[in-house]
């Protein structure tokens, strides 16, 4: 390795040493580029590379070169990672290096012992891993001790930065790193790794706000490395149980089986991973709690019918973490075979080994994710392998025009297409972000005791994460603080903690800027299983499926918002909460519609999603959507076109704001009990005039509180966050005169 590589000779000795003893016979490119750069120790950098492609060691191998003889004094590598198990499978893999390099590694969230942390904000040294949440709670509890802890830190290394990006958290995170900068007064040179970035730019100006053009970019150039992908498309089948045949058996005393109660094709999918995925290591992503549990219990069952050990465990949020490191437990152990079936938990980097292929039922919620996704399959260098799951419902006289078009397959095959061709969706830009600058505000004014008005805008708005947000635009924000008695001011000028503030600030939940439900907590033998929502429907008696296992509820306690179970053979799903998905972008809709035009049928696509193609695209034909957008229909008209989430949000606040009655179905627009001409003409009114100001059109929006802090804004200013992140007026009457146009 030394006669080939510069950057090897770059290493402290004691790192090369780790190395050679690891068996290493070379560094990765990645690794060969970010030495000498991070070494320097001044500059930003984004390293992007697909998942196990030597990112962190890309990052702390020159880290911890710098910091092996000089560890002391304050944490001097502060490493921000998105999740807890994160955090654990970061410390654990760290923790073998900086001990032979006697540099202390600490992690920091609400699972460490307080002993633990009690050490570090006694001596604090090394690195520290930590949650953005943990972080908060630093500068909310230990305000006064924030510079000491950070007063030499040399590094800020951010895992996974596209979880981050275009999100409250994200703004969150941004603000905290300029308040670390600002309480030891000097900057410190901040690292993002990622395996899934769009556009890279942005990526840069997120890492580093106002200076994201001198970000040094640090791309892996790739390995080529082979995909194997299907696309395989079902039927919908109904149960073989019919509503009143299930009514009738339960009104006699007898639980039916989960496969008489569940979908055909749903059963027909877990058939097809069991056949396929049985006796190795994979993932199978689902696009909600719910069938995360559905495909556990299914793909259990199969287990159990074969009288073989279960090698199908769920994995999602709502699981308590104990059930969640069971399933990680199970697939890290390549002494026996394990496949687990989550949601997004799984999606960013815990290291779980090698993955033989990714299973994915229903359209992906973007490009990115599915990248993301891919990315765990194939570590060895061996192919990487996705099996892309559709279920699409039969069509009669009866189905309106939007829901003919075999929309999720399309969808998803527009995605895989896109994922071949290189594309993900670039993170949105431009949203203000009221919300967690409220947070901000409070923290701030809790770290100091208090502070100025001229002190708290140039901090976190001027030079800091909120910099969209004005002068009058953050006194506007501090008069609706304390209109809701979050804050007052002194006499002094100096702006302090109410009483409903600090009652606020003291809350656990503070530390946060997303949005939590409230919920049960579901136990068994003294044994947490996990969550679930608090609106779910829950009594004695009541037969559940959870954690890819049957209970019985025998106790619900409403006070203490508990409920006991015992493990059972009957079983129904859980319903989770939430809202759709992931908005989708204009790219994805665009190629949607060029595949609908195109007679080309792809290579990866199964013989039934084959068929489904030819039937959503002789629909299309059908219904002339290849000249025309707007068509009747049954119930009124529908309105296709074909351009991304936000801009068909604002048509749908537009037009509802006129009075027209309207609902947003895939990519289309419902105009119940409305002709085409009429929609025609209001089009074409909205083209002619001038479009709205965005913040006069979500006054008209009823459901603007959307974010953890939107109660504490006034009406106009949660219209004016809502309309920044939400709606795209200039689209969305750019959308309208084409049509008006040309129809």
């Amino acid at each position: 390795m030394a006669e080939t590589s510069s950057a090897f000779q770059l290493l402290h000795p004691k790192v090369q040493r780790w190395l050679w003893r690891q068996g290493w016979e070379a560094l990765r490119d990645l690794q060969e580029a970010s030495i000498p750069i991070l070494l320097g120790g001044e500059e930003d950098a984004v390293i992007a590379a697909s998942t196990a492609s030597g990112k962190t060691e890309a990052a702390f191998l020159p880290i911890l070169t710098k910091l092996v003889d000089d560890s002391g004094g304050s944490v001097r590598a502060l490493y921000l990672s998105p999740l807890k198990a994160l955090i654990n499978d970061q410390f654990d893999r760290l923790d073998q290096l900086c001990e032979e390099l006697d540099v202390p590694v600490a992690r920091w969230h609400g699972d460490v012992p307080a002993a633990q942390k009690k050490k570090l904000l006694g001596q604090p040294a090394g690195v520290l891993i930590i949650t953005p949440e943990s972080l908060e709670a630093l500068f909310v509890l230990q305000g006064p001790k924030v510079r000491s802890l950070f007063e030499r830190l040399a590094y800020v290394v951010i895992d996974e930065l596209h979880a981050f990006i275009g999100s409250e958290r994200g703004q969150q995170l941004q603000s905290l790193l300029q308040r670390v900068e600002l309480a030891i007064r000097r900057r410190v040179p901040r690292v993002g790794l990622s395996a899934t970035l769009g556009d890279l730019s942005l990526a840069c100006e997120f890492l580093r706000p106002g200076g994201g053009e001198a970000v040094r970019r640090i791309v892996s150039p790739g390995i080529g490395q082979e995909l194997k992908v299907q696309v395989r498309g079902y039927r919908a089948v109904p149960p073989q149980l019919s509503s009143a045949q299930l009514k009738a058996l339960e009104a006699a005393g007898r639980e039916a089986s989960l496969e008489a109660t569940v979908d055909g094709d749903a059963l027909e999918i877990s058939l097809h991973l069991f056949a396929k995925l049985r006796g190795g290591h994979h993932l199978i992503f689902a696009n909600s709690r719910t069938a995360v549990e559905l495909y556990a219990d299914l793909l259990r069952r199969h287990c159990e019918v074969q009288r073989i050990p279960n090698e199908f465990w769920p994995h999602h949020g709502s699981l308590s973490r104990d059930l969640r490191e069971e399933t990680e437990a199970a697939i890290k152990d390549r002494a026996r075979p394990a496949s687990a079936v989550c949601t997004t938990t799984l999606e960013l980097g815990i290291d779980i080994g090698a993955i033989e292929s990714v299973g994915q039922i229903g359209a992906p919620p973007s490009v990115a994710s599915l990248r993301q996704r891919l990315g765990r399959s194939g570590r060895q260098g061996g192919a990487a392998v996705l099996r892309v799951y559709l279920q699409e419902d039969e069509i009669d006289e009866r189905t309106p025009p939007s829901r003919r078009l075999r929309s999720q397959l399309v969808q998803a095959t527009a995605a895989v297409q896109l994922l071949i061709a290189g594309w993900c969706e670039p993170p949105e830009a431009g949203a203000l972000h009221l919300s967690t600058l409220v947070q901000q505000v409070l923290s701030a004014i809790a770290q100091h005791g208090g502070a100025r008005a001229d002190q708290l805008w140039p901090a976190l708005c001027r030079e800091g994460a909120f910099r969209a947000v004005d002068s009058a635009l953050f006194s506007e924000l501090l008069r609706s603080l304390g209109n809701h008695e979050l804050i007052r001011q002194l006499h002094t000028g100096e702006i302090v903690l109410d009483l409903a503030g600090e009652r606020l600030v003291n809350h656990y939940g503070f530390y946060a800027a997303f949005q939590t439900a409230e919920e049960y907590r579901l136990t068994s033998g003294g044994r947490t299983l996990g969550t679930l929502p608090i609106s779910y429907p829950l009594f004695p008696g009541l037969y559940l499926i959870f954690g890819g296992r049957r209970w019985i509820v025998l106790e619900v306690d409403p006070e203490r918002k508990m409920v006991d179970l015992q493990p059972a053979q009957g079983g129904r799903l859980p319903g989770f909460e939430g809202g759709r998905g992931a908005p989708v972008h204009e790219r994805v809709r665009e190629e949607m519609l060029a595949i609908y035009r195109s007679s080309a049928v792809p290579l990866f696509l199964d013989a039934q999603a084959r068929d489904l193609l030819a039937e959503g695209r002789a629909h299309f034909a059908r219904l002339g959507l290849g000249e025309h957008r707007l068509l009747a229909d049954a119930a009124g008209s529908a309105l296709f076109c074909w351009c991304g989430d936000r801009v068909l949000d604002t048509l749908v606040v537009w037009l509802s704001a006129r009075g027209l009655k309207v609902a947003q179905d895939g990519a289309a627009i419902l105009f119940p009990n409305t002709g085409p001409s009429e929609v025609r003409r209001e089009l074409a009114a909205l083209a002619a005039a001038e479009p709205p100001g965005a913040r006069e059109l979500a006054a008209s929006v009823v459901n603007k509180r959307t974010e953890k802090f939107h109660p504490y804004l006034s009406e106009p200013l949660l219209a004016l966050d809502y309309a920044s992140s939400r709606l795209d007026v200039e689209g969305a009457w750019g959308v309208a005169r084409d049509i008006a146009e040309h129809g």
